[in-house]
């Protein structure tokens, strides 16, 4: 079912244009165009109803199929396992490929020390088997799942709108930070907060060892509970004797947490009615004075502000957000407007954020009900 279509050199046609089938066009929801001078290294041929999963980081079930001839010849990189077969419809194979069955398997192929290091091997991958009915059930079957799956991309979409919602309400409220057109008051963080010790890096490993962990006690967090805004629980903890020798490195409701490692710079506030809980290493904690500015406000710039990160570049030698510390989070200068005002924008996050609540409850339903159809799609049972 694997087969090699051969590979290609761009750099030596440096002035066609081909369409590159990439992970980060996977993740952008379409191919890129390039031309050959653009393209560092060789590529992978593909055609159309060609089916590719991506190898590396394979938790992340990354498969498509390629689409039409654009006019220009189609590549792919590296990182993707090329199927092409006439025995099996491609957008059946797809499915099959990012099915619950499919992925405990195709799990059992990858080696590697961890995170975006795994890789599947192909060799093994191809030694997978799986469901095979006659063509006309495949296309029946991929009918199904397509419809299902659609309405699971339309439930992301709404979500994805709500975050652009969000941006355009501050930019009509507020204006764009880099001009600034309403001339707002900008100040450093280090002057919204009522003490100096109030942004904070976690404790490093000498203060906090892992042997201290406990599973339960008070929660410990990390960057992967902050990357969901922590909606996603703790499973480390540290005891109450350590929470305490650790107080300064505390989070509370209200208190903005952002991350300084992996996906840095992002922000989530410490949701009202959690216990207090100590921070990793990996992380910052900012807690402002609310007689000046609210949370969710400064939150909202600190994460999607192009002033902030311009800021940041010129911090970071020219590097967008890496090596964020203490200091340099002080000197970061923020629109302060009228109070008022900051809270009529806190409260159309709220609204915002209830409405993605809703939207999520949703999509979790419709991804259960998505796995309920695989599984009978590849049992026969559908």
């Amino acid at each position: 079912m694997v087969r090699r279509g051969g590979s290609v050199d761009p750099s030596k046609f440096k002035d066609e244009r081909f369409e590159l089938h990439s992970i980060p066009a996977f993740d952008s929801g379409r191919p890129e165009f390039l031309l050959g001078s653009q393209i560092g290294s060789s590529k992978q041929i593909v055609q159309p109803d060609d089916v590719m999963i991506s190898k590396i980081v394979p938790h992340i079930r990354r498969s498509s199929v390629v689409g039409h001839s654009s006019g220009s010849r189609q590549i792919a990189s590296g990182e993707w396992i090329v199927f092409r077969s006439e025995r099996i419809y491609p957008h059946y194979l797809r499915h099959v490929l990012i099915s619950d069955q499919f992925n405990s398997q195709f799990m059992a192929t990858v080696s590697g020390v961890g995170g975006s290091l795994l890789r599947a091997r192909p060799a093994e991958v191809a030694k997978i088997k799986v469901p095979l009915p006659p063509i006309p059930e495949q296309r029946r079957i991929a009918a199904i799942l397509d419809k299902a799956d659609a309405l699971r991309a339309k439930r992301r979409e709404a979500i994805a709108k709500l975050d652009q919602l969000l941006q355009s309400v501050f930019l009509e409220m507020f204006g764009d930070p880099v001009e600034n057109p309403k001339g707002w008051l900008k100040l450093p963080l280090e002057e919204l907060c009522e003490r100096s010790e109030d942004i904070k890096c976690g404790p490093f490993g000498t203060q906090l060892a892992k042997s201290e962990f406990t599973t339960e006690g008070v929660p410990l967090w990390g960057i992967k509970n902050v990357n969901a805004m922590f909606k996603r629980p703790t499973e480390e903890f540290v005891s109450t004797d350590t929470a305490e020798r650790l107080i300064a490195y505390s989070i509370q409701p209200g208190d903005i947490v952002m991350t300084r490692k992996g996906t840095v710079g992002n922000c989530a506030i410490y949701p009202q009615g959690f216990p207090l809980g100590i921070m990793h290493s990996d992380l910052l904690r900012l807690r402002v004075s609310e007689k000046l500015c609210i949370p969710a406000f400064v939150s909202h710039q600190l994460h999607e502000s192009k002033d902030v990160a311009h800021q940041l570049s010129l911090i970071s030698g020219g590097a967008i957000m890496p090596g964020i510390n203490v200091g340099k989070l002080k000197k970061l200068k923020v629109f302060v407007p009228p109070l008022a005002d900051q809270r009529k924008f806190a409260t159309a996050v709220e609204n915002i954020e209830r409405q993605k609540r809703d939207l999520q409850a949703h999509s979790i339903k419709l991804d259960d009900l998505f796995y309920s159809l695989q599984q009978f799609a590849f049992a026969g049972e559908l």
